[in-house]
Parts: C-alpha cells; sequence; structure tokens
C-alpha cells in the first residue's frame, strides 16, 4: 500500500522540483546583456569607439539606423531590469514606446538596406543586388516576430521569448563585423553563430519546465527557415531583376 501511494505523488514531487520561471529574470537579463555585448564588439572599431554620430559612416541614414538600432538594444536591457526589478507597470508603459520603436527600426533597415544598394556596398565578394535579401529578410523576421510578440504581450512567456528571438536576427549584422577571421564577414557563418543563440533558449526552455516553448520553437523555426533559403534565393534571376529596378528607381 505504501508504493501504490508513492506512485501517484511522484509526477507532482518532480513537477514542482523543476525551476520553472523562477530564474526567467536571470536568464532573460542575461541574454539581453550578451546581445548588447555582441552588438558592441561587433560595431566598436566603426560606430561605438569611432564617436557615435561622428564615426565616418557613408550616409545620414546610416547614422540614423545605428543610432535607432542601438535604441533598441539599450531598450531591451531596460525592459528584462524593469521586470526583475518588479516594475512591471513602467515595463507595459515603455513596451507601447518600444513597438513603436521597433516600427521605425523597420522602416530604417530597409532604407538603410536600399541606400548600401545604391552605393553597392555589399558583402566582400558578393553581388549588391544578391547581398540586398540579407537586409531585407532580417527586416522581414524581425517585424513578424515583434509583431506577434506585441500580439502576445500579456502572455509573458511568449511575449518575451519571441522578442529574444526577433532580437536574435538583428545580431547577424554585429557578428558579420566581430575582428575575427571565421565570421568576419562571412553571414553564412555569422548566420550559425545566431542559433547559438538559439540553443541557449531551448536549452534554458527545457532545463526550467522540461519542454520547450512553442514560442521558442515556432520563432526560432521562422527564423533558421527564412536564413535558410534567403541566399539561394538571393541568386535567382527574379530577385536580380527587383533588386537592379529598385537600384534604378532610387536612383
Amino acid at each position: 500500500m505504501a508504493t501504490a501511494v508513492a506512485h501517484p505523488d511522484t509526477p507532482a514531487q518532480t513537477a514542482t522540483q523543476l525551476p520553472g520561471r523562477r530564474f526567467d529574470h536571470l536568464f532573460f537579463s542575461g541574454m539581453a546583456l550578451l546581445m548588447l555585448v555582441t552588438i558592441f564588439v561587433g560595431f566598436a572599431a566603426t560606430y561605438y569607439l569611432a564617436g557615435v554620430f561622428h564615426a565616418p559612416l557613408p550616409s545620414l541614414i546610416i547614422h540614423l539606423h545605428g543610432a535607432v538600432f542601438s535604441c533598441w538594444v539599450l531598450l531591451l536591457l531596460t525592459q528584462t531590469s524593469l521586470v526583475s526589478a518588479g516594475r512591471v507597470d513602467i515595463h507595459r508603459r515603455l513596451g507601447i514606446a518600444g513597438f513603436v520603436l521597433a516600427c521605425l527600426m523597420v522602416v530604417l533597415g530597409v532604407l538603410a538596406a536600399t541606400d548600401s544598394l545604391v552605393r553597392e556596398a555589399g558583402a566582400v565578394r558578393r553581388d549588391p543586388k544578391s547581398f540586398y535579401i540579407i537586409p531585407l529578410t532580417d527586416m522581414l523576421v524581425f517585424a513578424t516576430l515583434v509583431f506577434f510578440a506585441f500580439r502576445n504581450r500579456f502572455n509573458a512567456a511568449a511575449h518575451k521569448r519571441l522578442i529574444l528571438i526577433a532580437t536574435t536576427g538583428l545580431m547577424i549584422a554585429a557578428i558579420a563585423r566581430w575582428p575575427w577571421a571565421f565570421v568576419h564577414r562571412q553571414n553564412p557563418r555569422a548566420a550559425l553563430v545566431c542559433y547559438f543563440y538559439l540553443l541557449i533558449l531551448v536549452a534554458y526552455d527545457v532545463w526550467s519546465t522540461h519542454k520547450v516553448h512553442r514560442a521558442t520553437l515556432w520563432g526560432s523555426a521562422f527564423l533558421v527557415f527564412v536564413y535558410q533559403i534567403r541566399l539561394p534565393l538571393g541568386k535567382t534571376d527574379a530577385w536580380l531583376a527587383f533588386a537592379g529596378w529598385v537600384q534604378a528607381l532610387v536612383r
């Protein structure tokens, strides 16, 4: 009888032993800080340590692009810190400003990508028209994930995971500028490093709840899918014709 009574209790005991959401504030704050360091290392030489607005960037739109994207990462760190401090009220008010900032980022991201296309300043050894698909799909991934994060703003677990994955999609530009040969100007390899951030999130989900959250699953799958198909699509005649049309139109 003692054995029979112990078995029903076992699942409940196991569940209560799981970390659950107790460490979410530490994990998401830590990830935000890691992303801040990632971006700083990537753009330190050409932007942050070069004087920010005094940095020798090629156009005003690139300056605005850099400033607004930097504000996003700082806002992410601020938002995770507010939740950790229990100031969810301020977090929610700032969230509206964050959504507006995200919309501005998408607009500036497309304008900056088009500016680089017109200047033919794509990645080294890559056709600027073919490269144009990379920043545009970065904005597609970011905009889609932020939209669903905003829709799920009252579902804390899904919301913060989607925001984290959306920001992960912005890391590739910084990682491709790290001063190490393995990833420097190597976008496919930089994408692989981005996947590492997703794996950290998956590992945290499994450790904390013994399952991967569905927002982690579909958000990560969407990012990886777009990353994997965009390079072949960027070499197609249809895409090259589209990029050429944009280039001619803006000029």
